[in-house]
């Protein structure tokens, strides 16, 4: 092993794109789409999407600059140590690193509910040791293992919604499956907009987690063949990509299937064959449909948890080599991969054992909770990071066309993203506080991120005396690597 080395620059631009692509095609367009149809009707659904797609524009329009800027591993947790305050870059690399940590542990308690969709009586151990292996062995071989592996997941999942949507098309104008179904659906009952602005905006804080993963191009920058020119390419191509199929296919789940459907609220793990792109494909008359999907989802979540092992032992690096992590994380071996972090994060992805201890759906769900809102403290503070470094790059005399890569819309974004994700965090669950007796459980399980952040930002401010960077004090020349 050896500090010395770097990590390797092994993505190319293809990889670059699938890994963004990938972290945000999952359960949250194949599950959640459905329950998000029916909670606020086609209408509040498409706004919902439509407005968080928005919001993540402006995200991955501000990563883009920091990231063609200064391409580093450390990505959100560099960024706001250089821009804002090393406190807080402590705070959000060990907030990221818990998220997709955890991530890892929730995706492979999901694997084995799927799998048991074909094995229903198998064991939950051997499953979740099995997958486990599998996605260690992809991130321990090389940086391109990972890259090549998360390409064709992604594949996967973009040929299935591209099949989906052109079923879909077919059956709306009554070329497939018989009668023309047209547009009825979006005026059946009170829709398009059921269930008020309270339906729209529980629709809205569920579309953010559907979102989630795009920021992992950011840490996959510092091992990009060249991110000047890979990373803004992937970014553009990703949104559109993104907003397309997920505005296209709950337009086309909506006029197909009414959203008074009751099975549309029963899309979870363990219903896959409620499915809302399930129900498309029976009702097309394809009778395989819920094993094909359920094959597919379970791509998406291994895909989801080889995404958490990469990122996070990246981020557990960075933090290690910028002094934040015990030194012996900082290490490198010989492929320019960070074992030790690798190992250390596999260990926290072995709580998916406890699957076949305490029932996998369960175990899932109480792992995703224990995760939060870690994502959308991510968020968060990749807008403030980029305010504050569009501002100390003026403000130190520099060029703006000298910038790599310009975010559009400055300082409107970084803004408008602030704000949506301040009010995405504190209406989490807003319903814990608005019946008779406050839900003191609930407010727990969805708030439980925030104080935990506080405490990691607040306490090494005051054992390290750190303040806030003056915006003509801010680094723009040092590498990280």
């Amino acid at each position: 092993m050896t500090t010395d080395g770097s990590l390797k620059k092994g993505l190319r631009a293809r990889h670059m794109t699938m890994i963004a692509l990938g972290g945000s095609i999952g359960t949250g367009l194949f599950l959640a789409s459905g329950t998000a149809i029916s909670t606020a009707g086609p209408g509040g659904a498409l706004i919902a999407y439509a407005a968080v797609g928005i919001m993540v524009y402006f995200l991955m329009t501000s990563l883009g600059e920091l990231a063609t800027f200064m391409p580093d591993s450390g990505s959100f947790n560099t960024y706001a140590a250089r821009f804002v305050d090393p406190a807080l870059g402590f705070a959000m690399g060990w907030n990221f690193w818990y998220n997709w940590a955890v991530t890892i542990a929730a995706e492979l308690a999901a694997a084995t509910v799927l799998i048991k969709y074909w094995f229903p009586d198998s064991s939950s151990m051997l499953w979740s040791l099995l997958f486990l292996v599998l996605i260690f062995a992809l991130n321990v071989l090389s940086v391109k293992g990972y890259g090549e592996s998360e390409y064709w997941f992604a594949i996967i999942k973009v040929a299935t919604v591209i099949i989906f949507l052109t079923v879909g098309v077919l059956m709306i104008f009554g070329i497939l499956g018989g009668e023309a179904v047209g547009f009825s659906n979006f005026t059946v009952g009170d829709a398009p907009i059921h269930g008020g602005f309270f339906a729209v905006l529980g629709v809205f804080m569920a579309a953010g987690f559907s979102f989630q993963g795009t920021e992992l191009i950011g840490v996959a920058a510092g091992e990009s063949e060249n991110p000047r020119e890979n990373v803004p390419r992937a970014i553009r191509q990703v949104f559109w990509r993104i907003l397309i199929f997920y505005i296209l296919a709950i337009t086309v789940i909506s006029l197909i299937i009414p959203y008074t459907h009751p099975n549309l609220l029963k899309g979870d793990l363990e219903n896959i064959g409620v499915s809302p792109f399930t129900l498309v494909f029976e009702k097309a008359g394809l009778a395989i449909a819920a094993s094909v999907m359920n094959a597919v989802i379970l791509t998406s979540v291994l895909s989801a948890g080889n995404s958490g092992m990469y990122a996070s032992s990246r981020v557990l690096y960075a933090l290690a080599r910028d002094g934040k992590a015990p030194r012996f994380l900082g290490r490198l071996n010989k492929k320019g991969i960070p074992m030790n972090a690798l190992l250390v994060t596999t260990a926290v992805g072995m709580l998916a054992f406890l699957a076949s201890l305490f029932g996998d759906g369960i175990v899932y769900t109480w792992l995703l909770n224990a995760s939060g809102m870690c994502g959308f403290i991510t968020w968060l503070g990749i807008a403030i990071s980029h305010y504050r470094f569009r501002r100390a790059y003026v403000a130190q005399g520099r060029d703006l066309k000298d910038l790599p890569y310009r975010a559009r819309w400055f300082p409107f974004g970084p803004i408008f993203a602030f704000v949506l994700c301040i009010v995405v965090i504190i209406g989490q669950n807003y319903q814990a506080f608005t019946g008779d007796q406050i839900d003191w459980s609930g407010a727990l399980v969805a708030y439980l991120s925030v104080p935990l952040f506080l405490i990691l930002w607040l306490g090494y401010k005051w054992i390290k005396k750190t303040k806030v960077v003056p915006l003509q004090e801010c680094d723009f020349t040092t590498s990280a690597e």
